[in-house]
């Protein structure tokens, strides 16, 4: 078996400042729309720094930066991600589609797609909405969102922490768009 050897934080950084983020990855927005959890909305800061997400839209009562909670999990990525705060998500979402966003829910609802079947190849511009850790996206934005789409579940519980929702979200906006 041959040495392995893991890499220092300086090589892991420079390999990652030399990869080009895909285009319409670079144009992806996300909205956190009423996130209870602090630490949740650190954890979508550094999902976003981590997959070159152009902007963190948070809504609602989702608190923002700067705050201990948000930096001990964003460890930093709040400050390299931009972002903005509306005081309602519809606001947001109205905004989102004056600049021509194509607005993709992450909820489980009796028309989503199961997110290995979306299609985002059509899309210039999309932006994910992510909903409350127990009620998802409030009802009164559901219907302002284009496309539904769900991650695929198969044990016994029926939902995931929003946070990691969302970086399996990014990773899997990252693997449509990555060019062949």
């Amino acid at each position: 078996m041959s040495k392995v050897t893991k890499l220092t934080t300086k090589e892991i950084l420079e390999e990652n400042l030399s990869r080009s983020v895909p285009d319409k990855l670079k144009s992806l927005k996300v909205l956190a729309h009423n996130i209870r959890s602090l630490h949740n909305v650190g954890s979508i800061f550094r999902s976003a720094d981590a997959f070159g997400i152009s902007e963190v839209i948070l809504s609602g009562y989702t608190a923002t930066p700067p705050r201990p909670e948000i930096n001990k999990t964003a460890i930093g990525a709040e400050e390299f991600v931009e972002w903005k705060q509306y005081d309602h998500g519809v606001d947001a979402v109205q905004e989102l589609k004056k600049e021509s966003y194509f607005l993709v829910g992450l909820e489980q609802t009796d028309d989503s797609t199961d997110l290995p079947e979306f299609d985002v190849m059509d899309k210039e511009k999309i932006c994910i909405v992510l909903g409350n850790e127990v009620t998802g996206i409030d009802e009164d934005i559901l219907p302002l969102i284009d496309k539904f789409v769900a991650i695929p579940q198969f044990g016994h519980k029926h939902s995931l922490n929003v946070s990691v929702a969302a970086g399996v979200i990014l990773y899997a906006m990252l693997e449509k768009l990555w060019p062949s």
